[in-house]
Formats: C-alpha cells, structure tokens, sequence
C-alpha cells in the first residue's frame, strides 16, 4: 500500500434502532475497542451516500433519517492499527431492524443503550461523538 498522500475524509456512522439502542462493532482495526461502523468517502460520492453505503456494506442494514453529528479530526493516533490521518465526519441514522449481517471487517456486534456504552471500552473518537449525541438525545 502507498504512502497517504491526503487527510482520508471518512464517516462515523452512529445507528439507532427502534429500541433507542446504538449499534457498536469491534473491529481488528482497533484493536481492544468497541467502534461504530464507517468508512472512506470514495471519489465522487457524496458524504451521505457514504454513510448509505457503508452502512449496507458493513452491517447490512438500510439506514434513514441521516443526521450530521460532528466532525474530528485523527492524526497519526496510534489507536489505529496504522498510520493514518482521518476526518471524520460522524452521522446519526435509524433502522427499521436490528438484523446485523456483518462483512469481515467487523469481528462481533452488539446493541446498547448509548448511556450505556460509555462504560464499555470504546475508542476515543468515538466516546466524543457518543457525548455529543448523548447531548442531543439527553
């Protein structure tokens, strides 16, 4: 793989189901951590089509009622299982179903309430986005 040229624009993609609960992965990307599901924003593709597409390919699931949330961003964190630099531009989604059917970047799932999952080891990215919804939602 080439050396990174360009910050990477990547999405966060904080999915809710009908119960209220949010959808965490752990991922052998970072390592040890809970993460939402996410990705690159590929040439030509919308952030919002992003966050659809990802969605789909990760989870399987069909997303609606997409949300900016926040941005941050990562620059050569050694969380991550390489060196990179990210923006992340995080959104907030829903489902209809809970019926994960994960790709193979995601090792196991879970949902849980989003109050709850602050006491799980999530990824620092993450945690902030969490604390930002969690101001939203109360």
């Amino acid at each position: 793989m080439s050396e990174q040229v360009f910050p990477e624009p990547t999405v966060g993609i904080f999915i809710i189901n009908p119960q209220g609960e949010l959808l965490l992965l752990k991922s052998h990307k970072w390592p040890g951590r809970y993460v939402v599901p996410g990705g690159h924003v590929e040439l030509g593709e919308r952030i919002e089509q992003t966050v659809i597409r990802e969605a789909k390919e990760e989870t399987g699931l069909e997303v609606c009622d997409l949300r900016f949330l926040c941005w941050q961003e990562f620059v050569y964190d050694p969380s991550f299982w390489k060196k990179r630099h990210f923006l992340f531009f995080d959104y907030t989604c829903r489902v209809d179903s809970a019926d994960v059917r994960l790709n193979d970047e995601a090792e196991d799932f879970l949902w849980i309430k989003p109050k709850e999952a602050l006491e799980l080891p999530i990824d620092t990215y993450t945690r902030v986005s969490l604390l930002e919804y969690l101001k939203i939602k109360g």
